[in-house]
């Protein structure tokens, strides 16, 4: 079974390094007014091609600023971008802009760089949000971890998303993930079919909340991490 599944974590690094390279990066160079649509279909495509399935529970609010969410790997983002057609713009370190597939899809679908080394990131960061939502009109998708973790309990959430909220007075709503890393572990390097879960969480208006907000986000969304564990075994 070990090697099986290690097989098959091969077959989907192929699958989703082939479908970015040959038909997403293209398409997009050459309909760039469809992004969102093109970006949509070719993660639904290679979602199925490696044994994934979707599950949602809660709605999502197409308009709010900002979405906050935990991270496990590349099968996060295929999942969500597969679920919804709101042509999200990802926030994604300087360094995999770098790369020559990935570096490509990010600048074509104008995602967000942020260079975690420069203490001038941050500024830019909030300005990249503030262009987002008042000339893009399109939501901003981050990760407050910062990164990957194979873990269950969420790594504490760098208090630059915290800012850039108050900064702005952003209405942000948080996704729990949970089911990713069993369709791909980047870190074991196993993949097995199965379902992603996306919980939508309630929307947060950063204007007039607590100052404790951030944190117990944090905490709501450890407790459905816990429960999802508990009650239906699958991981985050």
């Amino acid at each position: 079974m070990k090697i099986f599944a290690r097989i098959r974590f091969y077959w989907g690094a192929f699958v989703i390094s082939f479908n970015t390279a040959v038909f997403m990066i293209p398409a997009l160079m050459l309909f760039g007014r469809h992004k969102s649509t093109i970006v949509h279909h070719i993660n639904r495509l290679t979602l199925f091609m490696i044994g994934g399935r979707l599950k949602q529970e809660g709605e999502m609010d197409t308009t709010v600023d900002m979405y906050v969410m935990n991270h496990q790997g590349i099968v996060d983002i295929i999942g969500l971008e597969a679920l919804q057609n709101n042509h999200l713009r990802w926030v994604a370190k300087k360094e995999l802009f770098e790369t020559p597939w990935f570096g490509n899809l990010l600048r074509h679908g104008e995602m967000i760089s942020l260079d975690r080394q420069n203490k001038a990131g941050l500024i830019k960061l909030i300005k990249d949000v503030k262009e987002s939502r008042e000339v893009l009109h399109r939501p901003v998708a981050i990760f407050p971890e910062g990164t990957r973790t194979d873990k269950q309990p969420l790594l504490p959430f760098k208090q630059g998303t915290k800012l850039i909220a108050e900064k702005l007075n952003l209405r942000i709503q948080p996704i729990v993930i949970t089911g990713s890393k069993w369709v791909l572990n980047e870190h074991k390097h196993s993949a097995h079919s199965g379902t992603v879960k996306y919980t939508f969480l309630p929307v947060i208006n950063v204007t007039g909340e607590e100052k404790q907000w951030f944190e117990t986000l944090r905490t709501e969304m450890q407790k459905v991490i816990d429960h999802e564990y508990h009650h239906h075994h699958r991981s985050r």
